[in-house]
């Protein structure tokens, strides 16, 4: 698809923390990197502080299990151990005897023994007799840190109530959950700031570059003002080095773009005064060429033959000589005679037009029955429209069908010429606006392209421009599309 006219608008600038930016991506990264630490130093505090408790238990066990070496009172006629005072409340100590197990729980400080269960019983008969502390969990009592030594010729077990301990652990894991919250959220608030601030500059340098990308630079006069700010340039950081590289470049481009403007202009002034000159010399050769024309009669054979041909190249290098001064005009100040003018009117007529020129062809029309008005040059908007028309038929074959429609889309009109014939070229048809673009008389099908100049789609995208509209086309074989698109009135 070829188009001409002014590029869209570029694109907005993005959140600094939106989707795929070097912001949000540097943020989630560190939070997470901050989540993995505070998670880690909470875990390992929660374990080194369930250690040290553990191992006060231990001493505890300790100290319990040296207590038992004093004489242990048993109460035959209750069948349970006597445990001696000063133990802790929920104290359980065991004796094996052979087949003979003495339990007892104390329920409180050095008072209240009371028999133990006997699945309790049965999980402390079951330890190693090694005096390794274990944490065992003892049905109906919970969890407990048990110790098993022999004593003589029995087996002395002495356990330990952990709820306290567990208990302090879950406080500690809810305190330890609660601030690593409380610390991430601070910290990706912080962090959010941090990132916005420093990545600052580097988005400042970015919609710079975006603005100046939205410039129109392929031709015409440019000012190309927009530089990176000085803060933005310290070549003593990275994002200042290429702040500085982006304004050198700039400069360059500016320069560059200033030396095509004034060759451009150069080249348009000598086009401009070479048409203006050569129309009097052509009127010169179109006038003794027509009086040469009416003396054939009492001219030799090729005498007459030559004096036609000469008669009508020199009458298509004057509509040459107009179509390039009609472009220079255009190119350096249009003067345009604007007025509301009904579109659908010019339509009529242009393509009455076509159709008495190029009779072997179907051409249909698509206008609506309410007015649409526009302001425009009327005798431009007509040579645009004779153009696209022209150019219809004379690069199609007999029996195309070529429709020209015209419609209101909101604050523009738009004008369509569709044609049904084989098509633009492909190598040339992203350069149809071009100046001097020409089919191959082969390949157009109708082989009259070498009648064409080359100019005639110029002239309609310089003119569309010049009113603030555009011209592009959408070819394949079997279907060509025109479109202008221009403001209404």
């Amino acid at each position: 698809m070829a188009q001409h006219g002014s590029p869209g608008p570029p694109a907005r600038e993005p959140s600094p923390l939106g989707p795929g930016t070097l912001g949000r991506r540097l943020l989630v990264r560190t939070v997470l990197l901050v989540t993995l630490v505070a998670v880690g130093l909470s875990a390992s505090t929660l374990l080194a502080t369930g250690e040290s408790l553990m191992r006060s238990v231990d001493r505890q066990l300790d100290a319990a299990f040296q207590r038992q070496d004093r004489r242990i009172q048993n109460h035959s006629d209750d069948g349970f151990i006597q445990l001696p005072p000063g133990q802790a409340a929920g104290t359980i100590v065991l004796n094996i005897h052979g087949d003979e197990v003495l339990a007892g729980i104390l329920t409180d400080s050095g008072r209240g023994v009371e028999r133990l269960d006997v699945r309790a019983a049965r999980t402390l008969v079951a330890l190693p007799a090694d005096g390794t502390p274990r944490t065992v969990r003892l049905e109906g009592y919970g969890p407990y840190r048990a110790m098993a030594l022999p004593v003589g010729g029995s087996i002395r077990v002495v356990a330990l109530p952990l709820n306290e301990v567990m208990h302090a652990l879950e406080e500690m894991l809810g305190l330890a959950i609660t601030l690593t919250l409380i610390a991430l959220a601070v910290a990706a608030l912080v962090l959010r700031t941090v990132v916005v601030r420093s990545l600052a500059p580097l988005n400042r340098l970015a919609g710079t570059a975006n603005r100046v990308s939205g410039l129109e630079l392929s031709r015409g006069e440019v000012e190309l003002r927009e530089r990176v700010a000085p803060e933005d340039a310290d070549p003593c950081s990275e994002v200042g080095r290429v702040g500085q590289a982006l304004n050198h470049l700039l400069g360059r481009v500016e320069g560059a773009l200033a030396a095509r403007q004034a060759s451009e202009t150069r080249v348009r002034q000598f086009v401009a005064d070479a048409s203006h000159e050569l129309r009097n010399p052509l009127a010169a050769i179109l006038g003794y060429a027509e009086l040469g024309r009416r003396m054939k009669g009492e001219l030799p054979t090729d005498a007459a033959h030559a004096m036609e041909r000469t008669h009508a190249e020199a009458e298509r290098m004057s509509h040459l000589v107009e179509d390039l001064l009609l472009l220079a005009r255009l190119d350096s100040r249009p003067d345009l005679e604007l007025g509301p003018v009904d579109v659908g009117e010019i339509v009529l007529n242009a393509t009455s037009d076509a159709q008495a020129a190029e009779p072997d062809h179907d051409w249909g029309i698509d206008v609506p029955e309410t007015p649409v008005v526009a302001r425009v040059d009327r005798h431009r908007f007509h040579q645009v429209v004779a153009n696209l028309l022209a150019n219809a038929g004379r690069h199609t074959p007999a029996g195309t069908e070529v429709t020209m429609a015209v419609r209101a889309e909101g604050p523009w009109v738009v004008v369509t010429v569709t044609d049904n014939g084989p098509g633009i070229p492909p190598e040339i048809r992203d350069s149809v606006f071009e100046r001097f673009t020409r089919a191959d008389a082969a390949r157009s099908r109708s082989g009259r392209s070498k009648d064409s100049t080359g100019l005639g789609l110029a002239i309609v995208a310089a003119v569309m421009e010049a009113h603030g509209g555009s011209a592009t086309v959408d070819s394949a074989p079997g279907r060509t599309v025109f479109t202008l698109r221009f403001p209404r009135a």
